[in-house]
């Protein structure tokens, strides 16, 4: 299974990015006023497409394709590009090389990582958006006050997936309301014998996690504004901190005992069979257990509640699969066509779209399928009130998960991760040519 959130951006691709896209003669810039939105079923016969997306999302647009085909003519080809695919989509477009549209990370760092002002086609105009839910339209997407990307489904949210049985076996009635009583719940089910919480730091990649969602009362006031200046550093109390707070609790016991070489299927398994009652985790764990268990099985026993310190905010953190760029590729007739096809996705497209994904609804007027499992409708209710992860809101998304790995190994201190992550941090901000780094 395709390990995601591997957020880093490559120095030397976003440095080469830069480059290209501030002398590339055939880059557009947006000076060029409003775009033109072509009816969702202009004719388009003779005219190919290309869609790049990464390997867990290159079946995603299949039920769009089809339909888009059939009413306008013309043809749609989906290109896989190899994990790690950012890294991958950033180094061709640094040479010139773009489709017409790409799954994309619709956060400001990776929109910059693209220079979406240079490369992207901006979608500020799009007839589409009063047709979103009113708190999921201008929830991520954006750059610099322009809009970029298209959100096509939910972004995953940080919380806490749990085992209804394993809670209900222990007299747990109702879910946490914030940090202290979240740990009260762990260690009442410790006292009991139960696994509180299951990590996978073999994988590496959630490991984050647990620090980002102790920052989320942070991120609502401002964290992640003073972060990307400077005012405030990955070393200073706040975020140093959530690191130390996370390595207390794996030394008091309340992970797996087999926590430095658990995998993220191993998360999997060990939460749907009750061996442990808690994972902090994102949609993609949810997928793990759609791999194991159909939704009956899943209604039974797996629920979710978002957590923050002082109650049950949500940490949001849109990956690719969540959202489409159109390039400026210099020809305007495929520019128009690739926003004919976004026009269609989000329009006549969309109620096939979410049934044949059997995913959450973000349009008022399309209803979520029934095959939607509860716990992600919870996912998809905590949206509304939840804040912006580190990779939504920071300029640079530093190896945070490999330096916390680092910590659970033991070959780092949580002084050291905060170190190493400010460190790079600092050196990811300044290839972007952030003011103060």
């Amino acid at each position: 299974m395709k390990k995601p959130f591997r957020y880093a951006l490559a120095l030397a691709a976003a440095g080469a990015l830069t480059l290209t896209a501030c002398s590339d003669p055939g880059a557009g810039t947006d000076d060029a006023g409003p775009v033109d939105w072509p009816a969702q079923d202009a004719d388009l016969s003779g005219t190919t497409l290309t869609i790049w997306a990464a390997q867990n999302s290159n079946t995603v647009p299949d039920s769009v394709i089809a339909g888009f085909e059939d009413l306008t003519g013309a043809e749609v080809e989906v290109v896989t590009i190899p994990d790690p695919y950012e890294q991958g989509v950033q180094t061709k477009v640094a040479t010139g090389d773009m489709p017409d549209l790409a799954f994309w990370q619709p956060t400001a760092s990776q929109l910059t990582a693209l220079n979406a002002s240079q490369n992207l086609q901006p979608l500020d105009d799009a007839p589409w958006l009063d047709a979103y839910k009113p708190e999921l339209r201008d929830i991520t997407g954006v750059l610099d006050d322009t809009r970029y990307a298209t959100l096509i489904t939910t972004p995953a949210v940080e919380g806490v997936y749990y085992n209804k049985e394993v809670f209900a076996a222990n007299g747990i009635t109702e879910t946490p309301t914030d940090w202290d009583s979240f740990l009260q719940t762990a260690r009442d089910l410790k006292g009991a014998g139960v696994t509180p919480f299951h990590e996978m730091a073999a994988d590496r990649w959630g490991t984050q996690w647990w620090v980002q969602v102790q920052l989320a009362d942070a991120a609502a006031d401002g964290l992640w504004d003073r972060v990307n200046t400077r005012e405030e550093l990955f070393t200073d109390p706040t975020i140093q901190g959530a690191i130390d707070t996370y390595q207390g609790l794996i030394e008091e016991g309340l992970f797996n005992e087999d926590i430095k070489t658990a995998t993220f299927e191993d998360q999997g398994a060990a939460l749907l069979a009750g061996d442990a009652a808690m994972a902090v985790q994102v949609n993609s764990f949810f997928g793990q257990l759609q791999s194991l268990a159909d939704t009956e099985e899943l209604n039974e026993k797996i629920g979710f509640f978002p957590i923050s310190p002082s109650g049950n905010v949500g940490t949001f953190i849109p990956d690719q699969s969540n959202a489409l760029v159109a390039f400026k590729t210099g020809d305007a007739d495929q520019e128009s066509a690739a926003r004919q096809l976004l026009s269609y996705w989000m329009g006549d497209g969309y109620e096939d779209f979410v049934n044949a994904q059997s995913t959450v609804s973000l349009q008022t007027d399309v209803e979520t399928p029934a095959t939607v499992p509860e716990a992600l409708l919870s996912v998809s209710d905590s949206l509304g009130t939840s804040v912006g992860s580190m990779q939504a809101s920071a300029i640079a998304n530093p190896d945070l998960y490999i330096y916390l790995a680092d910590m659970i190994q033991g070959t780092k201190t949580p002084a050291e991760v905060a170190e190493a992550t400010q460190s790079q941090f600092d050196e990811l901000a300044k290839a972007q040519g952030a003011e103060g780094f």
